[in-house]
């Protein structure tokens, strides 16, 4: 597993929609809209609130490998992160992801937690050092 840096940490704090792409088994591609896209203070495990996935869910458990995407008009960089996921229905985490996304309104049903383990950080931006991994 790798951190995010200072700098990463920060720009993740300014955003509010992350786009969260995941394949099928046999490569089909899905990307939504999340709000619910917390990053733990280990720097290295992000949670995300299972509210309405369909396919999203469907992919993560025939291939639990996803991405977000963090840019956007005040963030200082462009990075896609990449990771491994772990669905928690129960236990300790999901309880307090189910508290705080309650919190946000009845409206959310918070049917799961979505636990990625940030394995690789790339450059996003263009230019010469687009694609480059960072971590």
């Amino acid at each position: 597993m790798v951190k995010l840096s200072n700098e990463m940490v920060e720009d993740f704090a300014k955003m509010r929609i992350f786009p969260f792409s995941t394949a099928s088994k046999s490569g089909e591609p899905n990307v939504i809209p999340i709000g619910f896209c917390k990053l733990q203070e280990d720097r290295e495990t992000i949670w995300i609130a299972d509210n309405y996935f369909h396919k999203t869910r469907q992919n993560l458990e025939e291939n639990p490998r996803g991405a977000i995407y963090v840019w956007g008009p005040e963030i200082k960089g462009c990075y896609q992160i990449k990771g491994d996921f772990e669905i928690k229905t129960e236990g300790e985490d999901y309880e307090k992801m189910y508290k705080a996304v309650k919190s946000m309104g009845d409206r959310f049903p918070a049917k799961a937690l979505a636990v990625m383990k940030i394995t690789e950080v790339y450059e996003c931006r263009s230019g010469e050092g687009a694609g480059k991994q960072l971590l």
